[in-house]
């Protein structure tokens, strides 16, 4: 398997006391506490013993004599170990143990300071190339999904086009579009952006990370050179009042990852994944696109998608994933981290232990998508994501046969920088400019 590993090693180690968003880098901080490994690539051999060096700054200046609590804990696990010291001049130098099994250990640091908990982390790699699946590819996966695929093709799609004259502007033309998909009745939605200027373009599938929201802003997507269409997943207009979202997600749609996770054949994640499937077909019928030169892309669930989306559409021709969800889902079964949406993680879940909804996620977990795509893919993310784990991502990385590039900023959690979003773009173009 070719891999091409492109190491981008940050020391500063992000610290807040909120978690950052899934796409924007957590706020400064008055205190800053960086977590720095005795390795600078982070990375280490099983059974070696990182030391990491704990700073703590007040407006960029030592605390002194400052109190901290660590935790250590495998990737999403228990902690291990859990002490209070006192730094002096600011510094201390923490033992964190090892690891004999390929996997990751993290060092967790908080320290008070006016009312205020502030947290920093660093997570030590213990041979992650060597870190393989807990969950097992069933014998008629393919039949399953290649049956669920031939039958939603026979539903007429009936898209429609509908211009947004709020968003067109001088490099594109924006629509809500829609189309039949999964049964009769049932849409999906989302916003194309057209380039003004005529002629066939790639295009770009965007499909959305978890939650029930509108459309986000285009941000640093490359709309002047490509059709890019902005999925929804969950079957309702995007262009919607935000308040009709927050309603749902907070009632009618929260927690739709469990819906119907006893049934193979009604769980929420098959119209989903369909949808997003057939969401390529759309794009190929369009006379602006050039059907040859198709991509999928997008972060944590969208991470998620763009795995399955290469996996059962054949005209996507390359994927783009920044910290995909919904890997190896049987981690936490296995006395190791598991992917979002952490199924099996508390005893809030033991009513999903079940040998009929262990078997049902094995046909949804994106480790045995990812086996089975056989384009060119980019995967972002980073040592210190508590959402979407590195241990659950590596192991769907980890099985893909097809070239595969890493793009790991070390430090970062479950959110991305403005420079990992302009990656996006221009990766995918230039594959389709070889």
């Amino acid at each position: 398997m070719k891999r091409l590993f492109t190491i981008l090693t940050m020391i500063a180690v992000a610290c807040t006391f909120v978690i950052g968003s899934a796409t924007a880098a957590p706020a400064e901080q008055p205190v800053k506490i960086i977590v720095m490994p005795d390795h600078a690539d982070w990375n280490y051999t099983c059974g070696e013993e990182p030391k990491f060096k704990v700073l703590v700054l007040k407006d960029n200046v030592p605390m002194g004599d400052v109190a901290i609590k660590y935790l250590i804990a495998e990737d999403n696990m228990p902690a291990r170990e859990e002490k209070s010291i006192t730094l002096k001049n600011g510094e201390a130098q923490i033992k964190i143990g090892t690891m004999k099994v390929p996997g990751f250990l993290r060092c967790t640091v908080y320290v008070k300071d006016c009312g205020y908990t502030y947290r920093g982390m660093a997570t030590a790699a213990f041979e992650p190339e060597k870190i393989q699946p807990t969950v097992t590819l069933p014998e008629d996966f393919e039949k399953f999904w290649s049956e669920a695929v031939a039958a939603n093709q026979n539903i007429p799609m009936q898209p429609t086009m509908t211009l947004m004259p709020e968003l067109c502007n001088g490099v594109y033309n924006a629509y809500h579009i829609r189309f039949q998909s999964y049964a009769p009745g049932c849409y999906m939605y989302g916003v194309l952006t057209v380039p003004v200027k005529e002629g066939k373009y790639p295009a770009i599938l965007k499909v959305p990370g978890a939650g029930v929201k509108p459309m986000p802003a285009y941000g640093n997507m490359p709309t002047d050179k490509a059709v890019i269409l902005q999925l929804g997943i969950n079957g309702i207009p995007v262009n919607m009042p935000r308040e009709v979202y927050t309603n749902l997600d907070r009632g009618a749609l929260r927690s739709y990852n469990r819906f119907r996770v006893d049934s193979r054949n009604d769980y929420y994640y098959k119209r989903v994944y369909l949808g997003c499937a057939r969401a390529v077909d759309f794009l190929a019928e369009l006379d602006c696109v050039d059907a040859e030169k198709i991509a999928v892309s997008g972060g944590s669930q969208g991470g998620a998608l763009s795995f399955t989306t290469a996996a059962l559409n054949p005209k996507v021709k390359c994927l783009y994933a920044n910290y995909p969800a919904l890997c190896d889902l049987t981690g936490y079964l296995n006395g190791r981290g598991g992917g979002w949406p952490h199924f099996f993680r508390t005893e809030s879940d033991n009513n999903l232990k079940s040998e009929q909804i262990i078997d049902n996620l094995r046909y949804y977990d994106v480790v045995n998508f990812a086996r089975k795509v056989s384009v060119p893919v980019k995967v972002a993310f980073g040592y210190n994501d508590t959402t979407c784990c590195p241990t659950s991502i590596f192991s769907a990385i980890n099985v893909v046969s097809s070239p595969i590039e890493l793009l790991i900023y070390k430090e970062i959690g479950h959110y991305t920088y403005p420079e990992l979003e302009r990656d996006h773009g221009n990766w995918i173009l230039e594959q389709f400019s070889k």
